[in-house]
């Protein structure tokens, strides 16, 4: 008995009373950036470390580090010939190993026996064809930025020129740009608006698919673009998601008040360099109220689920499967603009209730090879499919109000219930691809490609007007769209401090026979150390929305005609300069200068009108459409971002900008998107070796956000500022001031904490998010309706909003 007594006390000494330092290992690739051959005998090094902890890489190009302390490390990498780089702010738990995917560049200076010390900086583009307006993101960044809520497309907002609607949802405003022109891409792959509760237009959802657990270092793009991107106007999110540990298994279990998610990772078999990483996440509020611990208020239901499998050939190069999946519904009852936009203007009538239920799924998947020919060349080819599905269904009502002998109301009543808008989308998409890259030498970089779609469209939108008998349908395909695009790109490093990136894009539509050959070319130049301008050119274009091409249009005779069939592709020159400054390795100043110029814009064929498709939102406008609309987006933005570094960061950007369209009426008016201005302040601590054990971290973050309101259609007013609106003959909107100006500008004030504790067999994280702390909530649009103080309602900027999250690594 004693001796037992003595085996459970030594026992807990042991788990809960230890005093020596956590440890974990950091292992990984190093390759060649241009070619992907590994890099034999590569210098590995922990800065900083005492004695000093470094390795060299293995005939694979895998070097491997144990026993490193838990914290944050970073790498000095160096290799005879090629260019020095430091890889830093990477976190290291006790529960779970890092593996990472490195690379380094030749350089083109052949001095013998001597490593190059020039190195890349921080935040620079992971594609290294891409120099202009571009940056990397980490995962360790959207974990760390305050606003996050676990949703990559939030981190956008956080940067310069970037911004977001402020409603709640997580759409993406690129330099004036409408969302729906901001191109998604996994593993290299066009997919789908990853976003569950989509909407037809692809503008944003409320909460993405993506998972921070999976993704690795990601690139963003706003402008123009490097030759292999196309059938875009806006920005570029190219996602990539990690390797799965191809060692020993490992899992992420996470609940928060947003979803309760599991991560499992591993080999397939001991030895094999294969491995696979699997995510399924479910919404915690519907968990709890299929629990029944809430009242049945309509909640949002959603769910998703993502992996990725890696499987290298000895002879045939490496194989990888992903995929990305999500389902989303709710049933919001008696809806509201301020609730949910919802089309046409039925729910500004007090007589009329609209109850909006919504279902949508989306599936993207593909399979990648990557093939050497030779030391200098591969292929890599791609076969995808994807899918989406949305289902909109706005059921309308008659309202009865009764009410007592003094008028006082006492109830209302329900009758006549009836579908009133229908909308049935669902787009499948077949994509092949193929790119031959060839590094020539140190100087020069090859890149041929040609990309296949094949696009499904089963497209039914339908109404019934008010006091009709018969649905009219508004749009009505079934059919297949295919696309051809090819690309050449070529990198040359002049010298040491000049590189240029040139090339070519063709967009071919094989539906209408539109085609394009799209010039681009960027430079870097390297002034001084640390001293840089670059600039940019790109002709681009971009497919509109599926639904314009195929929409059904009422004559003046009655008549039914779709007479768009032969829209155009919108297309926009892209100009770009800048000048960055980097102070040290921590500390970059950046300005950069864009001009767009946009032609070839659907608007409506009539000389009277404001419409234009780049300002699309939720609710669709059906009409004959021509290419002849222009535009305009030009401004500057300013950064100064100190990387994370001696546990701690700040960032703070500005933008001063314009976003201009005329349409036949020939008035330039502002976009909706045009908000003038924006202001991001971030700054964030981390206090480390807390506790007596001296292995808990408390991480303390900020952002405030400054920024001009979404230009509107105002409500009617007289000329004494009175509302002047005649719901009877459906006359709510002064479309002659369309986009004049907007309501209010937006603040917004996120304050989030972290608290991590590391256990010799597992990492413990919790994390609080406080979204908009001062509860501002800008007016954004206004709407009709007698139920409110002066007529009028508003959307506003979402409210506080609290976001608790608990997460482990074992």
């Amino acid at each position: 008995m004693k001796r037992s007594i003595v085996t459970l006390i030594a026992s807990l000494i042991v788990i809960f009373g230890y005093s020596q330092q956590l440890t974990q290992t950091v292992r990984g690739t190093l390759i060649d950036t241009d070619s992907k051959r590994p890099l034999i005998g590569a210098s590995v090094v922990i800065i900083g470390t005492n004695p000093l902890i470094g390795t060299v890489t293995d005939i694979d190009g895998i070097f491997r580090l144990e026993e490193v302390p838990t914290g944050r490390i970073a790498l000095e990498l160096a290799y005879l010939g090629y260019e020095g780089r430091t890889v830093s702010g990477i976190v290291v738990n006790s529960g779970k190993e890092v593996v990472l995917e490195l690379e380094m560049e030749e350089s083109i200076v052949k001095i013998d026996e001597v490593v190059v010390t020039a190195t890349k900086n921080k935040g620079e583009a992971i594609n290294d064809m891409a120099t202009v307006s571009a940056r990397s993101i980490s995962p360790e960044q959207t974990n760390r930025y305050a606003g996050g809520f676990n949703d990559p497309s939030r981190i956008m907002s956080n940067f310069a020129g970037v911004t977001s609607t402020q409603d709640g949802s997580n759409d993406i405003i690129v330099r004036g740009n409408s969302p729906k022109y901001v191109q998604w891409r996994l593993e290299g792959v066009q997919i789908t608006n990853p976003n569950h509760f989509a909407d037809p237009s692809a503008v944003g959802g409320a909460v993405s698919t993506l998972n921070n657990n999976l993704l690795a270092n990601s690139d963003f793009y706003t402008g123009a673009f490097a030759p292999e991107y196309g059938d875009v106007l806006s920005g570029v999110y190219d996602v990539r998601l990690r390797a799965g540990n191809n060692e020993q298994f490992e899992s992420v279990f996470g609940f928060g008040l947003l979803g309760t998610d599991l991560t499992l990772e591993g080999p397939f078999k001991k030895g094999y360099g294969g491995s696979y990483i699997v995510n399924y996440r479910y919404s915690t509020a519907t968990i709890i109220d299929q629990l029944g611990l809430i009242p049945d208020v309509g909640v949002p239901k959603f769910q998703d689920a993502a992996f990725k499998v890696v499987l290298p050939t000895e002879k045939m190069g490496v194989f990888s499967m992903f995929a990305l999946g999500g389902k989303s519904s709710f049933l919001f009852e008696d809806v509201t603009p301020s609730i949910w936009e919802t089309p046409g203007d039925v729910s500004m009538n007090e007589n009329i209730r609209e109850d909006f239920e919504k279902g949508a799924y989306l599936l993207n998947t593909g399979i990648n090879h990557t093939l050497p020919i030779s030391d200098n060349s591969y292929i890599k080819t791609t076969l995808a499919y994807s899918i989406e599905g949305i289902e909109d269904d706005i059921f309308q009502s008659d309202v009865i109000n009764f009410y007592d002998d003094q008028g006082i109301f006492e109830k209302d009543s329900i009758i006549n219930t009836h579908l009133g808008y229908k909308n049935r989308l669902k787009k499948s998409t077949y994509r092949g691809a193929i790119t031959y890259h060839h590094k020539i030498n140190a100087r020069h970089k090859l890149q041929l490609g040609t990309k296949y779609a094949l696009f499904n469209y089963d497209l039914e939108q339908s109404l019934l007007p008010e006091e009709a008998v018969n649905r009219f349908t508004l749009a009505d395909f079934d059919g297949r769209i295919s696309t051809i695009r090819n690309f050449v790109s070529w990198k040359y490093r002049v010298g040491e401090s000049l590189t240029l990136v040139s090339g070519f894009h063709n967009m071919n539509v094989l539906y209408n026979n539109k085609h394009t050959l799209e010039p681009r070319i960027a430079m870097k130049w390297e002034i001084t150390p640390g001293t840089s301008i670059h600039a940019g050119y790109g002709n681009h274009s971009n497919m509109e929305s599926v639904h314009n091409y195929f929409a059904r249009v009422e004559q003046a005779d009655g008549t039914i005609t779709e007479p768009n069939k032969d829209l155009d592709l919108l297309k926009a020159h892209h100009y770009v300069i800048g000048f960055e400054k980097r102070i040290g390795k921590n500390l970059m100043a950046k300005v950069e200068a864009y001009y767009q110029d946009l032609y070839n814009l659907p608007v409506e064929n009539n000389d009277t009108s404001f419409y234009a498709t780049i300002n699309e939102g939720l609710d669709f406008k059906y009409v004959d459409l021509v290419n002849e609309g222009t535009g305009e987006n030009y401004g500057v933005e300013i950064t100064l971002e100190r990387f994370f570094n001696n546990s701690y960061y700040y960032m703070i950007n500005g933008s001063l900008y314009q976003s201009k369209y005329k349409t036949l009426e020939g008035k330039e008016r502002n976009t909706s998107y045009n908000g003038n201005y924006l202001v991001n302040i971030l700054f964030g601590k981390e206090f480390e070796k807390l506790g007596k054990k001296q292995n808990q971290t408390l991480g303390l973050n900020a952002k405030a956000f400054w920024g001009g309101g979404r230009k509107i259609i105002p409500l009617l007013r007289d000329e004494n500022g009175q509302l002047a609106v005649n719901p009877e003959k459906g006359l709510f909107w002064d479309y002659e001031k369309a986009y004049e100006s907007s309501i209010e500008d937006a603040f917004q004030l996120i304050i989030s904490a972290s608290y991590k504790w590391n256990n010799p067999k597992a990492t413990h994280e919790l994390f609080i998010n406080l979204d908009n702390v001062t509860d501002h909530k800008g007016k954004i649009s206004e709407y009709y309706d007698e139920r409110e103080p002066g007529s009028i309602g508003y959307v506003t900027q979402f409210g506080f909003f609290p976001n608790l999250m608990y997460r482990v690594y074992f």
